[in-house]
């Protein structure tokens, strides 16, 4: 749902007070692309759900109503159509799916082989960039946290 005349980090303008609803809407829609792909985490089925919220909430819009109220309504279908993939994907009723609900990743063990290799090459590394690469990458520290953790900026 990329824009081609936005770049990634450009400021979005929303449209004026008085702008169709439908204009509103479809300027929201990036928006809730990013809070679906954050729930669902793969482009396909967020895509999928943000063509759903559309195509729900969109001929429902009321002329007049504020931008505030758009982004809200799209944001409660879009809430619903995550409510019922999830429901789907996990053969429960939406009434029992609960905030703490998740997937858990099915990431294999990492093979004996490969393990002693990445030791042998961070061995072979200065002790600061050994520790930089484990915190970072082994042990998943922000880049933040690993320049507290290391004393740097």
């Amino acid at each position: 749902m990329e824009r081609p005349d936005k770049a990634p980090g450009d400021v979005l303008e929303l449209p004026p007070a008085g702008a169709p609803p439908v204009d509103v809407a479809l300027e929201e829609l990036e928006f809730v692309y990013a809070y679906i792909f954050a729930r669902v985490g793969n482009r396909a089925d967020a895509e999928d759900l943000t063509q759903q919220v559309a195509l729900k909430a969109i001929p429902r819009l009321r002329s007049g109503a504020s931008p505030a109220a758009i982004r809200s309504y799209l944001f409660a279908t879009a809430r619903s159509a995550l409510a019922s993939f999830w429901s789907a994907r996990f053969g429960l009723p939406e009434e029992e799916l609960h905030d703490e609900v998740w997937v858990p990743s099915e990431q294999p063990e990492p093979a004996g082989e490969s393990v002693e290799r990445v030791e042998r090459i961070l061995s072979r590394l200065p002790a600061n960039y050994r520790k930089l690469l484990e915190l970072r990458f082994l042990r998943g520290y922000s880049l933040k946290e690993v320049a507290a953790e290391l004393g740097t900026t």
